[in-house]
């Protein structure tokens, strides 16, 4: 179960590494990713990754669908 959203979580830390958030206003990854402001400064592919991850972590809480499993992206 830990490693089901493996994949989403790899390419948003990956994303968020190569975006303006980090290489040049400095932030940390964590910082760009909790604080609203500049999670609005992030790349709309970076947004949708984050989305993806945040539904997959969504769905391990849904005791509907740890039975059927998360849905394939």
């Amino acid at each position: 179960m830990p490693t089901t959203c493996h994949r989403p979580r790899d390419e948003l830390i990956e994303c968020v590494l190569k975006s303006d958030c980090v290489r040049i206003q400095k932030h940390t990854v964590k910082e760009c990713l909790q604080d609203p402001e500049l999670i609005k400064t992030l790349p709309e592919n970076c947004q949708a990754i984050r989305f993806s991850f945040l539904e997959c972590k969504r769905s391990l809480l849904d005791m509907r669908r740890r039975f059927r499993g998360p849905k394939a992206s």
